[in-house]
């Protein structure tokens, strides 16, 4: 039986009915539950009792509507693609709120021919909704977003990393919080394919990023079924959910890249997904001294509000290479960056609540809390190695922390071809 919230019901009945049970028995609570007074909870659960014992009693009819249905061409009639084919497809239910590129057969197969894949190859299924993605549905969304046919190994390596169980698709979709998936681009395709990794690299420009971000955005919606409001249930969300997408500045970096710490040869291009929530950025134009950058730094990644603070998640810096150029001069690998924020980022557990403390961080950290003083840091990591630090961006001394949706772990998948070996720069003629 689902006992839900009222500002959950068109979630919990789309997922029902996706998991074979179309006609589970539902009893509907007022919303809000979460963050109410235990006695408050009791008291919505206790008026609701009888109809629980009923429905819980009383034979389930059957429904043969249940199950996915098959994706198909569409007719759109219309004469000018720029309005009334644009209205065709936002009565189908297609889009973010922007234009699009209508996806025409043409555009679809040449989209398709970009990746070296047959059409019908299955990429894999995407949560909530457990559509099926096809490379042919991949492609269809790449074209509305704007994207050409050499994007295409990228956006089906980013959706086969969302859909690896440890990423936690299913969460990310459905949550209130506000994450959404950041594609990490590392290695020589970025430079060939314009993914930008250096100055305003999160904001417009006449690079690949916002197309390529779009296109995910799209595939969540159109494949997964995380229909904003509905399904996607993100109290604000940000601006992240139309496009979030960036390239790793590795020229710029004094250290190994993303990709070479996860094991990567040179020559592999990847693409790293990480949950996360909108860039805070970090400004110090002062500290000359590493430990000055690093007390900044950490006194950023301060947030008490942050799931990194409750989950096992990964907190992500995005260091400018000014910053890490600084602190490599003076002495501090990419180790010591994430040993060094681990140890000194976190808040005393005497700056929460009581309810805080016991509702989140013992429910979720049973033995690490429970009992301890009120001066132990609460970290915003659960060891060392969980810090993620990489470098990107141009001039300036500005850093970005990115705190993760928390119960979700990021997943780098190679670029490679259809025979397994990788994408190259030469390959698109760069």
């Amino acid at each position: 039986m689902l006992l839900i919230s009222n500002s959950f019901i068109p979630l919990a009945r789309n997922q029902a009915k996706i998991l074979g049970m179309p006609n589970v028995p539902t009893v509907i609570l007022t919303h809000p539950i979460g963050g109410t007074p235990i006695d408050s909870v009791i008291a919505k659960v206790e008026a609701a009792l009888p109809e629980m014992i009923e429905k819980l009693t009383t034979q389930l009819p059957s429904d043969p509507s249940a199950g996915q249905s098959a994706s198909a061409w569409v007719d759109i009639n219309g004469t000018d693609e720029w309005s009334d084919v644009q209205a065709e497809m936002s009565v189908l239910g297609w889009g973010d709120g922007l234009p699009l590129v209508p996806p025409t057969q043409a555009r679809v197969a040449a989209m398709v021919a970009g990746t070296g894949l047959p059409g019908d190859r299955i990429v894999g299924t995407v949560a909530p909704g457990m559509g099926v993605a096809t490379v042919e549905l991949v492609a269809a969304n790449a074209v509305m977003a704007g994207c050409k046919p050499e994007h295409m190994p990228v956006l089906v390596a980013a959706l086969e990393a969302l859909i690896e169980p440890q990423f936690n698709l299913y969460g990310c979709q459905a949550t209130t919080h506000c994450v959404a998936p950041l594609l990490i681009v590392s290695g020589p395709l970025a430079k060939a394919l314009n993914i930008n990794s250096g100055s305003g690299m999160f904001g417009p420009g006449p690079w690949a990023n916002g197309v390529i971000g779009r296109a995910i955005r799209l595939m969540l919606m159109h494949i997964g079924g995380a229909t904003p409001g509905i399904i996607d249930k993100a109290t604000m969300g940000h601006p992240g959910k139309f496009s979030f997408c960036i390239a790793e500045n590795e020229d710029a970096s004094p250290w190994a890249s993303l990709r070479a710490e996860r094991g990567f040869d040179p020559e592999v291009s990847t693409v790293t997904v990480v949950g996360g929530e909108a860039p805070h950025n970090i400004n110090d134009h002062e500290s000359t001294l590493a430990g000055g950058i690093m007390t900044m730094i950490c006194n950023s990644m301060n947030k008490m509000g942050a799931n990194n603070i409750y989950y096992k998640g990964e907190p992500l810096l995005i260091l400018g290479p000014e910053h890490a150029q600084i602190l490599a001069d003076q002495g501090f690998s990419k180790d010591d960056v994430k040993r060094y924020i681990y140890e000194n980022a976190g808040i005393p557990l005497g700056n929460f609540a009581t309810e805080q403390v016991e509702r989140r961080l013992w429910r979720m950290m049973p033995t690490r809390y429970r009992g301890a003083t009120a001066n132990v840091r609460v970290t915003i990591a659960q060891k060392y190695e969980d810090v993620m630090v990489m470098v990107a961006g141009g001039a300036g001394k500005h850093s970005m922390y990115i705190p993760t949706f928390g119960a979700t772990r990021s997943v780098t998948r190679a670029i490679l071809k259809a025979d397994g070996t990788p994408w190259l720069a030469s390959d698109f003629g760069k």
